[in-house]
């Protein structure tokens, strides 16, 4: 009816997505569900998934479409692709942000080796279910498709995890310490996994290609530069936290920490992908780590920048999987169902039994490490993200179906088992067995 790639029609596909996505997001949040899957459901419900397949018409669709639509986006619409890609690096910056390096470190063996199995175990058993479903484009001969699930099955929803801990009283507690120290590590090992595999599947495409791209384009040419990215990273960011120390006793509390601070985003996260083949979300989350360790500087910018995150970024890039990612008319099957829910079920199993099981491996008891499991069982962003990224790289767009479900049912029962397995032991907390937070305990 309208068209959306003009100035004020794309304000119009912004009001539409703004709207939708908060009512939804408030309507899940009140039911105990992470609102960023509203902001995918809004999305999914908005534009041409639902409506515009069996009824003909939706919100937001694209130009060519059999079905009307309120508004009509070009095919490709650059426009909502760059507020999504914003939003997607400022989701990962912020998280950066966020991260304790001190934290990370006082974490200790007990969480690396958690998480190291939280992103083990997934990932073999996410190649394994894979491999059967030759028909869907997994199998051996789409080898890489079967890695990029297991990939996906990696990550761990760090968000929902410290919410449930705080709401029962557990984030300081050794078990609780443990648990979300882990589950940092893990997105941080889950995004360069993600970055390597990516890395390695676009290498071999070298025909026509000479000098640096021919080199690039093989597969230890991708490590070597994705080795080499973060040498060079890491090596600048020791300058670039002690400049942002300077500003910030210079122009404390400023409007230009923040400005600044987006700028060594933006370029981290593009030299990141441009230069040497990383994914630009993990030059993003690079960066912000870099910045946590100017620690004032680093929690103002981060204030200013969740407004403009959560305000506008964040709800166009998980609108727009719903909106351009997910077709319940073309692509479906029941082999795709099938799989999905096998995925998804050993998705769980595999956080529960590799993160339990290396918990129990540093002495605690069966149920903690029950707890410490599920508490790592959550899916959150980062599954969507690391999806995103896994369909740009060649993975057919059907599987969302997958990371949307996987999802739903790990933020529908991880505070339920969360809560069960804390409340089974309530009052009888052993001396030493994670009952006993790490203030009591250094006193």
């Amino acid at each position: 009816m309208f068209e959306g790639n003009s100035a004020l029609g794309f304000c119009m596909v912004l009001a539409i997505v703004l709207v939708t996505t908060k009512l939804f997001g408030l309507l899940f949040r009140k039911i105990g569900l992470p609102q960023v899957l509203g902001y995918i459901i809004a999305g999914i419900i908005i534009g041409p998934a639902i409506f515009g397949d069996f009824c003909g018409f939706s919100l937001i669709g694209f130009e060519g479409s059999e079905y009307l639509c309120f508004l009509c986006l070009p095919k490709e619409s650059n426009a909502l692709l760059i507020f999504a890609k914003i939003g997607v690096l400022f989701l990962m910056f912020s998280t950066g942000l966020e991260t304790n390096i001190k934290e990370l470190k006082s974490a200790g063996l007990a969480s690396t080796l958690i998480a190291c199995a939280g992103v083990a175990v997934p990932m073999v058993l996410g190649i394994l279910i894979a491999l059967p479903f030759s028909e869907i484009g997994l199998g051996v001969t789409n080898i890489y498709n079967c890695v990029f699930i297991g990939a996906i099955l990696t990550a761990t929803s760090v968000a929902i995890t410290v919410s449930v801990l705080k709401e029962l009283g557990k984030i300081n507690t050794k078990l609780g310490t443990t648990i979300v120290s882990a589950a940092i590590i893990d997105d941080v090992i889950g995004i360069v996994v993600l970055s390597i595999v990516t890395g390695v599947a676009n290498a071999g495409s070298s025909e026509g290609l000479t000098g640096f791209a021919w080199f690039k384009a093989q597969w230890w040419g991708t490590i070597i530069m994705i080795v080499a990215f973060f040498i060079v990273a890491i090596g600048l960011g020791f300058g670039i936290s002690k400049l942002f120390r300077w500003l910030e006793k210079k122009w404390p509390n400023t409007h230009r920490l923040p400005v600044f601070s987006i700028v060594v985003c933006f370029i981290y996260a593009w030299a990141a992908e441009e230069i040497f083949g990383v994914a630009d979300i993990t030059g993003a989350f690079l960066a912000g780590i870099i910045l946590s360790t100017a620690h004032r500087a680093s929690e103002y910018t981060d204030k200013k920048i969740e407004v403009n995150t959560y305000t506008m970024f964040a709800p166009v890039f998980f609108a727009n999987i719903g909106i351009s990612s997910i077709s319940f008319a073309e692509g479906m099957s029941g082999w795709l169902f099938l799989f999905a829910v096998c995925a998804v079920l050993l998705g769980l199993i595999g956080k529960i039994v590799g993160c339990g099981a290396l918990a129990k491996c540093f002495k605690y008891s069966w149920r903690e490490s029950a707890t410490a499991g599920v508490g790592m069982m959550a899916r959150g962003e980062v599954a969507l993200i690391v999806t995103q990224k896994a369909i740009e790289a060649g993975l057919p767009r059907e599987f969302m179906l997958m990371t949307v479900l996987l999802i739903l049912v790990s933020s529908i029962l991880t505070p339920i088992l969360l809560k069960v397995l804390y409340g089974a032991k309530k009052g009888t907390p052993p001396a030493d067995d994670g009952g006993t937070s790490v203030e009591e305990k250094a006193a």
